[in-house]
């Protein structure tokens, strides 16, 4: 029999891969979002008992589904209230006595594709203020925690907590339904939606917190959605961008980390191991999109110029060939759309590879005593790297320690510390 610590590993990898289909077929037969993710995480609470005792089920995800589903006519119960959708859940719930993976409960668990994505939309409903659409999302959608949302946030978990609880609460009271809104509504809740898929794409593209570099299971559920949203409204130019986005960016997965989990450079990457295929689509999706801005009479948005940054790496043999000029013009176009200093940090890095690492020191050392970037080990690991390339290694080593201390990523603060090391045995002026 599996120990609680192994059960305990295995039901965190099932619910990071099946949280959100769970949630959001729990939601659309509940019709309450708060209902439906209480149920899944009272499932979870009765996985934690059940299996370490009685074994993990062969359809561990279906025995979530089975059991939470009974959790919801229970409260129904005890509300006494919507007999009639007590019913028909009734109806659909597996055999009581048989919720181990039986042939009938892995036949009940076939979640509907869009379900999901109607999650989404819920969530990033305009009657929940942006803050609120963006922690819900992430919590029920991409299956984060309250913990790690904070630290991506840089708020206390109570903040988060209570913004979950608050737009559940909201979203009860307005009677949002569940599902994907008419075309005439998309406007004012498309870019919100785009926004957290995004959100959860970069999460597992570069994971703010844990011992895993890369989350892939939150990167291609957004990369899923990506795709249905385009099908959705295929006359939308950012939406095709996202896509572009996503997929040039995933292209570097295979390369993007060593046989022992830590992240490798961009300057390192085997760019033989980058997805041709991914590169292929993404540059299909970038087109599209250009040609749907065009026919709108429009220029590039947000996700097109970060799209067409991508594109410039994806399209270059090494980093010695690529074109880094074109890229600091997509970056000063893209800081002039959506200003931050994260662009602005970006947008010194390829500064300092089209034109030296000194001008881009200086940018950097700007954006420092502007402090808004503190708190995070974004600027100090940049600027490490720029003063190491400037030969001043005694400096370069203590603001890689600075970074170290800062990042949440297991595997990023082990590299910036070997970053470090590495700094420490190379001469001064080198």
């Amino acid at each position: 029999m599996d120990s609680a610590a192994t059960v305990r590993r295995r039901l965190e990898a099932v619910w990071r891969i099946e949280s959100a289909q769970i949630v959001a077929a729990l939601t659309r037969t509940t019709g309450d979002l708060g209902m439906a993710e209480d149920a899944a995480q009272d499932a979870v609470s009765a996985a934690l008992r059940q299996w370490p005792a009685e074994g993990v089920p062969r359809a561990p995800g279906a025995w979530l589904m089975a059991v939470a589903r009974r959790r919801a006519v229970d409260a129904w119960r005890r509300d006494e209230r919507l007999q009639q959708k007590y019913r028909l859940l009734a109806r659909e719930s597996p055999d009581p006595a048989s919720p181990w993976g039986a042939p009938e409960s892995a036949a009940l668990w076939e979640p509907v594709e869009d379900d999901v994505l109607r999650l989404v939309f819920v969530a990033c409903h305009p009657v929940l203020s942006r803050e609120a659409r963006v922690a819900l999302t992430l919590r029920v959608v991409a299956g984060l925690t309250t913990e790690e949302i904070a630290r991506l946030f840089l708020v206390p978990v109570a903040t988060v907590q209570q913004r979950i609880v608050r737009a559940k609460h909201t979203l009860a009271e307005a009677r949002v339904p569940f599902e994907i809104p008419e075309r005439e509504d998309w406007g004012p809740r498309l870019g919100a939606v785009l926004g957290v898929v995004y959100l959860m794409f970069t999460e597992g593209y570069a994971a703010t917190a844990g011992d895993r570099w890369i989350r892939r299971e939150l990167t291609e559920e957004a990369l899923r959605l990506g795709r249905i949203l385009s099908g959705l409204v295929p006359h939308e130019a950012e939406v095709h961008a996202l896509s572009a986005l996503m997929e040039l960016q995933a292209s570097h997965f295979a390369a993007r980390t060593g046989r022992d989990g830590q992240p490798v450079l961009l300057a390192d990457q085997d760019r033989t191991r980058w997805d041709r295929a991914r590169i292929r689509r993404g540059l299909q999706s970038l087109d599209r999109a250009d040609r749907a801005a065009a026919r709108r009479g429009r220029s590039r948005g947000p996700y097109a110029l970060q799209a067409a940054i991508a594109a410039v790496h994806a399209q270059a043999d090494s980093v010695e060939t690529t074109d880094w000029p074109r890229i600091v013009l997509l970056y000063e176009a893209l800081g002039r759309l959506a200003p931050s200093p994260v662009i602005e940090l970006n947008r010194a890095v390829a500064v300092s590879q089209a034109t030296g690492p000194e001008t881009a020191l200086r940018m950097v050392d700007r954006l420092r005593e502007e402090k808004v970037l503190r708190g995070t080990h974004l600027l100090p690991a940049v600027r490490a790297e720029l003063l190491a390339r400037c030969g001043r290694t005694a400096e370069a080593r203590q603001e890689f320690l600075a970074a170290a201390g800062l990042a949440r990523n297991e595997r990023e603060r082990e590299a910036l510390r070997d970053r470090a090391e590495a700094a420490a045995v190379r001469p001064e002026g080198a």
